[in-house]
């Protein structure tokens, strides 16, 4: 079979490699559609933690399954998509329900080499049936579970002011489910291109373009004076999270989807004052994966809507690096085999 291998920042190779042979326990799937997200750019930039080099990236993923255990509740042809969050299951985030953040967790694509290849072989524990969704669709759960796993991370109540910062997949993946939530969406980033995507496709009333310094005064405005009460960063980047611990409301809660490198530094009275909250919102869980096809099959939201790009799979090679590129306009990048 042919797999796309990141060999080092900057640069893919195409390799050959045997096919998988199928091991009790697991499926052999043959990759149908790849979503790219920004893990996989900032892999290909180097700016992306737990990483090691070369990794086959790819994690989002829609498949067909062509070989399995004869007594697992799956079938060969079934379309399915996977969780990518492989777990033990016996430590104490797995004993608390919380697999997503085991603590020896191995995340395919990253931990583990994923699934720009022909064909896969995952642990049945891990797919997700199609229940009627199209391939490109069932790729685009996963990005989806993330940001609804971060919703539910956030509690949040009907009428609450909400700040997304970053309107890439990941923050229009938290529009979403904040909407469906019944809050009052702000949409923070740097890029007009992507706040006018939220407007158009999205219907968000107020964004903000944070480099136009005069973000604390639209948000007093937007909000009367009380400014949100959940901040989320969906960018991964440190200046703009830092930044944003300065538009969080007293009594609010900051959640950290977006991930980086390095440490992240505030001012601990403003904090302290504010009696805020700050958590980490890691992947997802099955329930975030089952929350997001039923508003899919709802029609409470469409992921097509999402994807801007669409390349086969010899053609990524040759295309990636300008995804980075913020003049592409990129939103979802969808690679299909």
């Amino acid at each position: 079979m042919k797999t796309l291998v990141c060999t080092q920042p900057g640069s893919f190779e195409y390799y050959p490699a045997p096919d998988p042979v199928l091991i009790p326990g697991n499926a052999i799937l043959r990759i149908k559609n790849i979503g790219i997200c920004g893990t996989d750019l900032h892999a290909f930039e180097g700016t992306q933690p737990y990483f090691e080099y070369p990794r086959i990236l790819g994690h989002e993923l829609a498949a067909e399954i062509v070989d399995i255990d004869d007594n697992s509740n799956f079938n060969r042809g079934d379309a399915v998509t996977i969780i990518p969050y492989f777990n033990c299951s016996q430590c104490i985030a797995c004993r608390s329900g919380k697999p997503n953040c085991c603590v020896q967790l191995k995340v395919c694509g990253v931990h583990i080499d994923g699934g720009m290849v022909e064909y896969l072989s995952v642990p049945i524990s891990s797919l997700v049936p199609n229940r009627g969704l199209g391939f490109e669709a069932l790729a685009l759960v996963e990005p989806l579970a993330i940001g609804a796993h971060g919703i539910r991370r956030a509690q949040i109540a009907e009428g609450e002011y909400v700040l997304i910062v970053g309107a890439g997949p990941i923050g229009l993946g938290t529009i979403e489910f904040a909407r469906l939530a019944g809050a009052k969406v702000i949409v923070a980033d740097i890029n007009d291109s992507r706040l006018q995507f939220c407007r158009s496709h999205f219907n968000v009333e107020h964004t903000i373009n944070t480099s136009e310094g005069k973000t604390i005064e639209q948000l007093l405005e937007i909000t009367c004076g009380d400014m949100p009460g959940v901040v989320f960063d969906a960018t991964g980047n440190r200046p703009a999270i830092n930044q944003a611990f300065q538009y969080l409301a007293h009594g609010g809660r900051y959640v950290l989807i977006g991930l980086q490198k390095g440490e992240i530094s505030f001012s601990h009275p403003e904090f302290h004052k504010r009696e805020a909250t700050l958590m980490s919102s890691r992947n997802a869980t099955r329930a975030d994966f089952d929350k997001v096809i039923d508003a899919l099959l709802k029609g409470q939201v469409n992921p097509l809507t999402y994807i801007t790009h669409r390349v086969g799979f010899d053609e990524v090679q040759n295309n990636f690096s300008s995804w980075l590129n913020p003049a592409s306009n990129i939103i979802k990048a969808m690679v299909s085999i």
